[in-house]
């Protein structure tokens, strides 16, 4: 339970959950947009936040759409990790959707949730820097579909009262042949020190990364010394490690050089597997 005095609201469609966003708002309330609500709940417990509104979306049907139409997958922001990883509709998704958390939690937290929350991981968002996806948003302007790279720069960077409504996967990306490594430094459902996520198109490796730095990104340049096949993977490494070195940070979970470490040993099997 959230342990303050709140208006909760479940609108049925997107139109009403736009104003009621904006009423809320405009009377000082302080509104929240709640899918699955775990880190609402979370927070308003430890007193971080205090939410004067919860506006509900999981009554919307767009924002728990799961299709897979001709040439691209549908996956709606209200729709759980769980659900995700057992529809089996793109692979690398379900992957990094069965590394957040335990099985409880994912059963709780949502796509959405996990990609315009405050824990800095936000693990599920590196697939969809890899696959070209597409976000469908909702605001007091209306409807708009823009790249998720456009949008997701170290964390989703929405206009004021803008929800989530939809990830679009072009069909293409679905079952590519990926690689995801997650390394820890405890339990498996930690964490990452350094979260390794790669899509294989072609001969082209794409990248993305999560736990080596405060934020999860993708790096053009790392990208393109991987797949310069004119040096040596070792040479590879060493230079893809010089230019991450600067961005690695250090936390209770590891040291910076640690990190650099397992990201070493993850290159190294990133690049044998697929040499």
């Amino acid at each position: 339970m959230i342990p303050v005095n709140f208006v909760y609201m479940r609108p049925d469609c997107l139109s009403e959950a736009a104003v009621a966003f904006a009423r809320m708002q405009k009377e000082g309330r302080a509104p929240f947009y709640y899918g699955g609500g775990s880190e609402i709940i979370t927070m308003s417990r430890a007193g971080s936040i205090s939410p004067g509104a919860v506006i509900d979306i999981k009554g919307i049907p767009e924002c728990n759409a799961l299709e897979l139409t001709e040439d691209k997958l549908i996956v709606g922001a209200a729709l759980t990790l769980n659900t995700i990883k057992e529809s089996r509709l793109f692979p690398l998704l379900g992957t990094a959707c069965g590394r957040v958390a335990d099985h409880t939690n994912q059963c709780r937290i949502t796509l959405g949730g996990n990609l315009c929350g405050t824990v800095i991981y936000r693990e599920t968002s590196l697939p969809m820097m890899l696959c070209d996806a597409e976000l469908l948003l909702y605001g007091p302007e209306g409807a708009r579909i823009c790249p998720f790279n456009s949008i997701f720069n170290r964390r989703m960077q929405l206009k004021e009262g803008e929800l989530v409504v939809q990830l679009h996967v072009p069909a293409w990306a679905l079952n590519l042949p990926y690689i995801h490594v997650k390394k820890t430094a405890n339990e498996k459902i930690d964490y990452p020190l350094v979260n390794l996520t790669a899509l294989r198109k072609g001969e082209e490796i794409r990248v993305a990364f999560s736990g080596l730095a405060p934020y999860p990104f993708r790096c053009p340049k790392v990208e393109r010394i991987l797949n310069d096949r004119l040096l040596s993977p070792k040479a590879r490494i060493n230079l893809v490690l010089s230019i991450l070195s600067k961005q690695a940070q250090t936390n209770y979970e590891g040291s910076s050089a640690y990190r650099m470490f397992v990201l070493r040993n993850i290159l190294e099997g990133l690049l044998e597997e697929w040499k």
